[in-house]
């Protein structure tokens, strides 16, 4: 081998290098891609009511002070558990009665607290906020949040 490097060497490096890690890219892409709508996404649970939570989610811009999935604020608590913490995971009945109590108590009027504002919601979007909550809760998340607490 030489000790020199030829502008045909160098070319045929870049070229064979850039290639390469294209080839690594696409690769990764088709990956997560795949792993998003068969693994990570429940889309046999995915009704139109979780549809319309998720409208009404980002609507009224929750992830303004909620995180979800550890994506969003960090001014509210994580709510990609809380029908777990609220122990109505597998009942969208209680979990709407729980979510519509929490909402309409809201905000608690208690000092030195942050505060939720009133959103005046329907029963039908706390309905479908609470059905897009469970769905979340139940998509695999591997292992996140890291504690019950989110």
């Amino acid at each position: 081998m030489r000790e020199v490097m030829t502008k045909s060497m160098a070319r045929n490096i870049f070229y064979g290098g850039s290639l390469f890690f294209i080839i690594i890219f696409v690769a990764l892409s088709v990956h997560s891609h795949l792993y998003i709508t068969s693994t990570s996404t429940n889309a046999s649970t995915l009704t139109d009511s979780v549809a319309a939570g998720k409208r009404v989610w980002e609507d009224k811009a929750c992830i303004n002070c909620h995180t979800i999935l550890g994506e969003g604020a960090y001014y509210a608590p994580e709510v990609g558990n809380v029908m777990t913490r609220w122990g109505v995971l597998d009942d969208p009945e209680a979990a709407f009665e729980t979510l519509k109590g929490w909402m309409e108590a809201q905000p608690t009027g208690i000092e030195g607290r942050r505060q939720m504002p009133q959103f005046n919601l329907t029963d039908e979007e706390i309905r479908d906020l609470a059905n897009f909550l469970i769905w979340t809760d139940k998509i695999d998340a591997q292992d996140w949040p890291p504690n019950d607490a989110g």
